[in-house]
């Protein structure tokens, strides 16, 4: 096998790990945000993933005091706008691939992988029986 395909299978690979540990904070992410979008402040929310030091948005989850490998913060695009993370020139490109937030969380994760935007499904908590 190649060194070139050997890098992409562990990059897939670290990719599906990724994805794993990020559906531990789905539910508090879409608990979020519900409340949210429910008080309108943005139609573009977006969750940043890390494990450094970072400052940006409402911090929602510190990895250093829950058990999770990701500290996890509420931005907006407004926000990544005004901080330069996302171009102005990029920025009506970014609004037509985003997904629905009643169906998808956007991601931003900052991680070995590098920094790349995830849109994971929302998983929907049981209903509450009566």
């Amino acid at each position: 096998m190649s060194m070139e395909k050997e890098e992409e299978l562990t990059r897939v690979e670290k990719t599906r790990i990724l994805e794993k540990e990020l559906i531990l904070y789905n539910h508090m992410m879409s608990e979020t945000l519900d409340v949210f979008l429910a008080n309108e402040i943005s139609n573009y929310p977006i969750f940043v993933a890390h494990q450094q030091e970072l400052e940006i948005g409402i911090l929602l989850s510190d990895r250093e005091k829950v058990s999770g490998n990701w500290t996890i913060h509420l931005s907006t695009l407004e926000e990544f706008s005004s901080k330069q993370i996302i171009s102005q020139e990029k920025i009506i490109d970014f609004k037509a691939t985003y997904k629905s937030p009643e169906t998808y969380l956007c991601v931003f994760v900052l991680s070995e992988l590098g920094a790349q935007f995830y849109f994971l499904p929302r998983i929907p908590r049981p209903k509450k029986m009566d």
